[in-house]
């Protein structure tokens, strides 16, 4: 004779969908097939459902690919010489042959500008990633381990912060790159990305620390501590990935800040120089002529601002889309 308990049990009628009152079919019987099968998405899958009802978003981003093919395709958009020219063309006004008229060195003003965007995109971006992963790291051991590893980091991290920008880029650049110092272009760029890292990580670093202290404290950081995970595995599989939002919105500006210091610093004259093409040289060799030929300056200062601009209003759209409160 079986066990009333197990007999009840195996008799028991599969489980069915809810149904609503007074009919047999399923709640969600009146929704979209795929309605019902849609799964529930993460904090990036709402930002990127948010972004793309953005037309701010799009403008940003289209430009940006712009500048990105420009620097990596010149030739894409344009044939003509960017370091060479003719004296017998000095300070031609544009026309249908140049579009944006030539230098006081005869040469090709729209050219120029198409590759000056290469040396500006290279030390915004590697400026950028470099500077997020230093800052981030310290910021990350700092804010998880505390005690006296975070109090030795912040004031590490206070040095440098209290240092002015462009007086502290000038210092390490007329330090490194006296008389006697090589004039290798990549040795001057890498000059001018160590500058802008060594004078930005500590932003990233408290930005990190601060968002690694609002976390650690978490019901899921402490399940995992309970379970035994070590402090490796906590930081990567569970601190950093709900950690990078911010890190992610101000990296996305912080392009658009590097290529506005790059310029500043080239047009200083202690940045880039010749025969290097950037929009920063030829700002500071068109300022003289600005009376006479005042194209000479418009146009790599509309590409300079152009670029900054849609680099900020990318960043102002993802932290729209990343801040719940916002959307």
């Amino acid at each position: 004779m079986s066990d009333p308990s197990t007999a009840s049990i195996v008799s028991t009628p599969p489980a069915t969908m809810p149904t609503e009152a007074g009919s047999g079919a399923p709640v969600d019987a009146g929704l979209p097939e795929n309605a019902r099968r849609e799964k529930p998405r993460g904090l990036l899958g709402d930002a990127w459902s948010d972004l793309r009802r953005k037309p701010l978003f799009w403008i940003a981003a289209t430009f940006i690919l712009i500048f990105i093919l420009m620097a990596a395709f010149p030739s894409l958009f344009t044939s003509g010489d960017a370091v060479n020219g003719a004296l017998s063309r000095s300070q031609v006004k544009p026309s249908g042959d140049a579009w944006f008229g030539y230098d006081i060195q005869g040469r090709d003003v729209y050219a120029r500008v198409i590759y000056g965007a290469r040396a500006s995109i290279i030390v915004a971006l590697v400026s950028t990633i470099g500077t997020l992963l230093i800052g981030g790291t310290i910021g990350m051991l700092a804010g998880y381990l505390g005690g006296w590893v975070d109090a030795l980091l912040s004031r590490f991290g206070d040095i440098f912060f209290g240092l002015p920008f462009v007086l502290g880029a000038i210092v390490i650049l007329t330090t490194f790159n006296g008389a006697g110092s090589s004039n290798n272009e990549w040795y001057i760029m890498a000059l001018v990305i160590m500058s802008l890292v060594v004078l930005s990580w500590p932003v990233v670093m408290r930005l990190m620390r601060s968002s690694v202290l609002a976390t650690k404290e978490a019901d899921y950081i402490m399940a995992a501590r309970a379970l035994g995970a070590g402090t490796g595995r906590i930081i990567i599989k569970h601190l950093l990935p709900n950690c990078l939002a911010p890190l992610l919105v101000y990296g996305t500006i912080l392009v658009g800040s590097f290529i506005g210091a790059e310029a500043t610093l080239s047009f200083l004259g202690i940045g880039l120089k010749s025969p290097v093409v950037s929009w920063g040289i030829m700002i500071s060799e068109a300022q003289n002529y600005i009376r006479v030929s005042p194209f000479l300056l418009f146009f790599p200062s509309a590409f300079l601002v152009t670029a900054v601009l849609s680099f900020v209003m990318l960043g102002e759209a993802v932290r729209e889309a990343l801040d719940p409160k916002l959307r």
